[in-house]
């Protein structure tokens, strides 16, 4: 949409807003520079890139909140689980109606007047439809232009394919749990100190995260960044297990969302994209300090 925007297919927007969670793939922080200094500049677009912290630090702070991340759980009792996702609403949904309010001017604790709002381009495509979401305030306005151009996700890669972006990577937290297999052996062969970093994590996060730990609240069961519900490390991300297949026929046993074959291997499609996450419904958030708008 950005491309689109600069190059006069689609108005020019007044910015762009990246939500940085503090802990993406360097290849996303590299590829978000190319776009600034190719595309956005010479057409005038500023690219604001907002924060609410960095989510692996935060998650292993015993003295930071922490919203919590869709870790996969391995109960007492055997059985599995999945802890709340509340991520995608502190680290991106937050900053972003944040950085809204300023562009406004009107930044909390003042009142937005009846009728001030922005439009807010969301990059879902047709065979995507059905993700499409309105904002949940009043001061933004949601509109999807890859929809009423009628582009599919197979448009949009040959445009940027047309445009030199071919290599465009996803953007998700580096170790998101709602990576598939191909996504774990990418960071495992192609950057070996990220894969350590990820590593790393999933072995703290074991009982949940800190500061729950340090408050008494510790996880009963054990929590893994892979849906096999084994280390990282030992994870099996070059093919799927019988016990992988043994843990989706549980799910559809129990009348839990079960993952497809490509969903094992692809990862849940967009991971946590605002307002159009397919991996659950986000909980509930209101504006940005906790008042509903």
């Amino acid at each position: 949409m950005l491309a689109l925007s600069a190059r006069g297919v689609l108005p020019k927007v007044d910015y762009a807003i990246f939500a940085d969670t503090g802990w993406e793939p360097r290849s996303v922080y590299q590829h978000l520079d190319r776009l600034e200094r190719k595309i956005a500049q010479p057409a005038g677009i500023p690219i604001l890139r907002v924060s609410s912290g960095n989510i692996r630090d935060d998650a292993l702070d015993p003295h930071h909140r922490f919203a919590s991340m869709p870790l996969y759980v391995l109960n007492q009792d055997g059985r599995p689980g999945m802890t709340r996702r509340q991520c995608t609403g502190e680290y991106k949904i937050k900053p972003i109606k944040k950085k809204v309010r300023e562009i406004l001017g009107y930044p909390y604790p003042t009142r937005i007047p009846r009728g001030i709002h922005v439009e807010q381009w969301v990059g879902i495509s047709t065979d995507e439809f059905h993700r499409a979401k309105d904002s949940d305030v009043k001061y933004m306005r949601n509109r999807h232009p890859l929809i009423d151009l009628g582009w599919s996700r197979d448009d949009c890669v040959r445009y940027l394919t047309s445009l030199g972006l071919a290599d465009t990577p996803k953007s998700s937290c580096l170790g998101c749990p709602f990576h598939g297999n191909a996504q774990w052996r990418s960071i495992r062969d192609e950057s070996p100190e990220e894969w350590a970093d990820v590593v790393d994590f999933d072995a703290r996060i074991r009982k949940g995260n800190a500061r729950a730990t340090a408050t008494g609240n510790r996880l009963l069961g054990q929590a893994f960044l892979h849906r096999s519900r084994v280390p990282l490390s030992e994870a099996p991300i070059d093919h799927v297990t019988a016990a992988e297949w043994a843990a989706r026929q549980q799910e559809i046993n129990d009348g839990t969302k079960a993952a497809s074959v490509e969903e094992l291997e692809e990862g849940v499609a967009d991971g946590c994209s605002p307002w159009s996450c397919r991996g659950s419904e986000p909980e509930p958030v209101r504006d940005d300090f906790g008042l509903a708008s």
